[in-house]
């Protein structure tokens, strides 16, 4: 394998690293399954419960704004990726550094 395919090799690896571990996709994640979750409970929800809140599906309406908000984190991820820097971006870095 010559040094240029390595290259491109090792950046591909980088890029999907930098996806993989996007704190958008885990917190977006985390409260579309909760949200879903949250909303669930909100069908299920007795008259009592509803008596005890004033008459207000706090389950439905928590779980419809955590389900929005998770669902603009994932869309966040794709509208605006995570580029990893390219290997003129570190070296000229490094250099700074040095």
């Amino acid at each position: 394998m010559s040094d240029y395919q390595h290259e491109v090799e090792l950046e591909r690896r980088s890029a999907t690293a930098a996806r993989l571990f996007d704190i958008r996709l885990i917190i977006g994640g985390l409260f579309t399954v909760y949200g879903v979750i949250v909303m669930i409970a909100g069908f299920a929800v007795s008259d009592a419960d509803l008596k005890k809140a004033e008459d207000i599906n706090i389950n439905l309406w928590t779980g419809l704004g955590m389900l929005l908000l998770g669902l603009f984190f994932l869309a966040w991820i794709k509208l605006r990726p995570v580029v990893p820097p390219t290997a003129e971006e570190l070296a000229a870095l490094q250099e700074e550094s040095d």
